[in-house]
């Protein structure tokens, strides 16, 4: 063939259609969009013989149809790249939380078939001369795409249901265990494996994001999957209790076992075996909280608070009591390994060679091959931690580095992206920051394209959870490249430049930074805004910048009162809160009286009394706080108009006292005129 496919991206093409036939043959989706997944893996193989003979035909064309080639191609890359990812999430999500993220998980599918229907669509066919066999194929692929995009393939609504009744706690208590059977057949949790695999897929899913408040999220979908757990081993005795533990009856039969909520590892649902304590003060079992560390977290799967601190400190009191249980139900206490089996987190020899090669081709002169090794590099530190730690390894962050200040902006977007990804692992953190990435990461933020840019503020953001390196990127400039962003970046960019000025401003430092880059009017536009976009962020960030003395003049200029006092009075928990404290602040200080006026005038104390009775525990705290002050304040201005009386009664003339009737003259000498008289 004389023709040529595009490089990079028919090479990228190949890739995806490949490991798409691995996700068709190989994994296991055992899930509610099973039939979904399955359609989609079919369809990306059917596109195999075009990708061989894109990647066969590759080379030989002019410098300039490689590069309008290469351009045809790119969409269609990107769209299987899009559709691998969703296949991955299919295979490793957790069955509970795709369950009930129903209707972004159909978005998905639906983003994912439109966006490799056009692609398909915009294909030139007549350019990359391809085979008459092939380009049929390719146009069947196409074609089921178009009536697949048509049509929304809904996952089972009673299956929803299910889960979403117990998830809410709004079933019938006489429909529980039909309830149960249905989804441990149909989540196919039947065996402990399945459970402790579900448990681990689950938290790694909350943690990574989803939507809503992770702590309760986790909490409502552990106690969930607890149950399905409970019952699948009521229903199945010769499963035994949980591994580590034996328990029979009086023949010598497995009888089941109900272990006592506080003796299980919140993670993994098991019979804790050497419980620990966390800097958060929960309680895991050690194996399970150190992968959950190694895998890059650094905060707590229970409560999603920040840990400050990664040490585990052994629970010596629960490990007793579980023994003394375990004793008293004639069970074998487990045992704790001498040595606690760490994860193993090394590449094999392949990864690793794998990765080495993908090294040197970013050691490249050939741009092409830079792009196409960032942008494989990229996707492997996205896919697990064993990646983030090998890669970090074999040397791969300052050549990265390098690439941050390169002119072709796709290799630039990929490189960023990879240190994001990287930067997920605690110990990559401290490799990226010492080899002098921030102002290079800063580069990108500023001259990048709009999804570097994003891309660029979420590695500030990741580096910044560390205290000392919030002040490492505070001093490099990155604070008025995010406000920048923060200001007319797409939604997504926003948040992120949102999500890193939040913990920057966290550094009291950094505060004037913000305030002086022109912050806050942009964070009160926000928090104004009548979609309500970006609001807790917003609120978030004013509650932190209030504390400064600049920031609290910069928020009293853009007389915020009726806003705050809003609300206070409706809006959500943390933000209801973080008003609060605002408020507080402004109330001390040179312009208190002004704010506390006003906020007489707009009716704060019916909602500071709601909030001190039912809000968060802070948000109470706040709210007791500025009764006082307000009641200070009342009783003061009532004292001043008590004095303003006295003193204006003091001020008028003194009244005559009254005349006696006897002290009236029967005849007056003269009378006297009604007019004075004019001489």
């Amino acid at each position: 063939m004389a023709g040529g496919g595009g490089g990079a991206a028919a090479e990228r093409v190949a890739a995806a259609v490949e490991a798409a036939a691995a996700a068709s043959g190989g994994w296991e989706f055992r899930n509610a969009y099973r039939r979904q997944l399955l359609a989609l893996s079919r369809r990306i193989r059917l596109l195999g013989p075009f990708a061989e003979e894109l990647r066969e035909a590759r080379g030989g064309a002019a410098e300039g149809e490689e590069e309008e080639r290469e351009r045809a191609l790119a969409p269609l890359a990107d769209a299987l790249e899009m559709a691998l990812d969703l296949l991955r999430l299919g295979r490793d999500g957790s069955r509970i939380f795709l369950v009930l993220e129903r209707d972004n998980i159909m978005k998905k599918f639906q983003g994912v078939i439109a966006q490799l229907e056009q692609a398909l669509c915009d294909i030139p066919y007549d350019k990359l001369d391809i085979s008459d066999e092939v380009r049929e194929q390719v146009e069947l692929v196409h074609a089921q795409l178009r009536r697949a995009k048509e049509r929304a393939d809904m996952p089972d609504d009673e299956f929803y249901n299910d889960v979403l009744s117990l998830y809410n706690k709004s079933y019938d208590p006489s429909a529980e265990l039909d309830i149960l059977q249905r989804l441990s057949e149909k989540l196919h949790l039947v065996t402990i494996t399945d459970l402790t695999q579900e448990s681990l897929a689950l938290h790694e899913m909350v943690a990574s994001g989803g939507g809503q408040d992770p702590g309760e999220h986790i909490e409502k979908m552990s106690m969930l999957l607890k149950k399905i757990k409970d019952y699948v081993q009521t229903q199945n005795p010769e499963m035994g209790p949980p591994i580590g533990t034996k328990l029979m009856d009086s023949n010598g039969e497995p009888r089941p076992v109900n272990i006592p909520d506080e003796f299980r590892c919140p993670i993994s649902l098991e019979l804790m075996k050497d419980p620990v304590i966390v800097a958060t003060g929960q309680t895991y079992e050690r194996v399970c909280i150190e992968k959950w560390l190694a895998s890059g977290h650094h905060t707590c799967p229970n409560t999603q608070q920040r840990m400050t601190n990664t040490t585990l400190t052994p629970n010596y009191v629960l490990r007793s009591l579980i023994a003394q249980w375990c004793e008293a139900n004639g069970i074998e206490p487990p045992k704790r390994s001498l040595q606690p089996n760490k994860p193993t987190l090394a590449c094999s020899s392949s990864e690793r060679a794998n990765i080495d090669a993908l090294l040197c081709q970013l050691c490249s002169p050939d741009p092409e091959e830079q792009r196409s090794a960032a942008a494989e590099l990229r996707l492997l530190a996205k896919r697990n931690a064993n990646n983030r730690i090998c890669i970090a390894e074999a040397g791969a962050i300052p050549l990265l580095l390098s690439l941050l200040s390169s002119s072709d902006l796709r290799t630039q977007e990929h490189a960023v992206t990879a240190l994001l990804n990287l930067s997920i692992h605690e110990d990559n953190k401290a490799s990226i920051i010492s080899s002098g990435a921030v102002p290079s990461i800063v580069h990108v933020l500023k001259n990048g394209s709009m999804e570097a840019r994003e891309n660029a503020a979420a590695t500030l953001f990741s580096l910044s959870v560390i205290d000392e390196y919030k002040v490492t990127i505070g001093g490099t400039g990155a604070i008025p490249a995010l406000v920048v962003l923060l200001s007319e970046g797409s939604q997504r960019g926003k948040k992120d430049a949102a999500a890193a000025l939040f913990n920057l401003c966290i550094y009291q430092g950094n505060k004037g930074r913000a305030i002086r880059a022109g912050l806050v009017p942009l964070i009160m536009g926000l928090v104004t805004n009548p979609t309500g976009a970006l609001m807790d962020e917003a609120m978030a960030i004013l509650s932190i910048l209030s504390s400064h003395p600049e920031g609290k003049a910069a928020i009293g200029a853009a007389e915020p009162v009726p806003v705050l006092v809003e609300m206070i009075g409706s809006g959500s928990p943390r933000n209801r809160e973080n008003a609060a404290a605002v408020m507080l602040h402004l109330c001390f200080g040179e312009q208190q009286l002004v704010h506390l006026a006003r906020a007489q005038e707009c009716g704060i104390m019916v909602p500071l009394r709601e909030l001190a009775l039912n809000g968060t525990e802070r948000g109470k705290r706040k709210a007791v706080h500025l009764l006082e002050r307000m009641s200070r304040f009342l009783v003061q201005q009532q004292e001043e108009k008590e004095a303003q009386l006295l003193a204006s009664a003091q001020a008028i003339p003194q009244i005559p006292e009254q005349v006696q009737e006897t002290d009236i003259p029967e005849q007056l000498d003269s009378p006297s005129p009604q007019y004075p008289t004019v001489a």
